[in-house]
């Protein structure tokens, strides 16, 4: 027997059955999305605060997760769990993709634009994320100067400080490479975290071993490529983020007190994972 298709008016009305949400969890609590949505408040009259605000909390957002990965994938890695450490990273590089594109969003303001809006910034500014800083760190670029902007808020200070003081992932996979038998530095394994990473020849030649026999060191080979995105991706980030305020202020001091532009392209000559990179020639 044949059946009759349901009419989009029948399907509407039999769905509309289901849909008394009056006793049970909803999306927007779950999501606790009262909280989120009316989380914007402009301080100017312009229209284009709203777009300045929503790019930078989604962006926080983002960070949240990153960290979130980061952090767990760190714990991972120490305890030799690379299959969990890869598909976290992987996350992390897919992660830093969606704020490179969310740079074009920020793109379509005009300098008149922002001009209009920037006086009611007063000095706040990205300079000051707390999370973007720990990611900086927990990525090897340490400067006990990029800890003063939270200085004001303990609670923020010290759990940048932690980070600031603690391995970065690239640390953790060298301790992660000794344990499996290549040959990496003992003050490579010890050593005052707070420092910034010195690139060494003898990590590199670890890093070339697995390189060149990756059956052998699979899980390594796996660890440099995964650490590799995240730096390519990371770069793409940092570049994106320079042009789009030269588009919008150019050469004007940011208003947290940097230079803006200046500031931002010397970030973009800082090479977090140096090996990684240098072993390419010798291959």
């Amino acid at each position: 027997m044949s059946s009759t298709p349901n009419k989009p008016e029948d399907i509407v009305h039999a769905e509309g059955a289901q849909l008394d949400f009056s006793k049970d969890m909803t999306y927007g609590g779950y999501l606790h999305l009262d909280e989120i949505l009316t989380a914007q408040h402009p301080l100017s009259p312009d229209h284009n605060e709203m777009l300045f605000i929503i790019q930078h909390q989604t962006s926080e957002l983002w960070m949240k997760l990153m960290l979130h990965e980061m952090q767990a994938a760190v714990e991972h890695l120490r305890h030799d769990d690379l299959p969990t450490v890869f598909k976290m990273l992987a996350r992390v590089s897919r992660i830093m993709e969606q704020l490179v594109h969310a740079w074009a969003v920020l793109a379509t303001m005009t300098p008149p634009e922002y001009s209009a809006l920037r006086p009611y910034l007063a000095r706040s500014s990205g300079f000051q994320s707390f999370q973007y800083r720990q990611i900086e760190f927990m990525l090897g670029n340490k400067n006990a100067a990029m800890l003063k902007p939270h200085a004001h808020r303990a609670d923020l200070y010290e759990a940048v400080k932690h980070v600031y003081e603690s391995p970065s992932l690239y640390d953790e996979t060298l301790r992660y490479m000794q344990r499996q038998g290549l040959t990496i530095p003992h003050d490579y394994l010890e050593r005052d975290w707070t420092q910034p990473y010195q690139a060494n020849a003898v990590v590199q030649e670890a890093w070339l071993v697995a390189y060149r026999d990756p059956q052998k060191y699979w899980d390594i080979y796996q660890m440099g490529e995964k650490l590799t995105d995240i730096e390519d991706a990371f770069r793409q980030w940092r570049f994106r983020h320079l042009t789009t305020v030269e588009r919008i202020i150019g050469f004007k001091r940011g208003t947290g007190g940097t230079s803006g532009v200046d500031y931002l392209s010397k970030m973009l000559d800082v090479v977090l994972f140096p090996e990684l990179w240098s072993l390419r020639t010798e291959l």
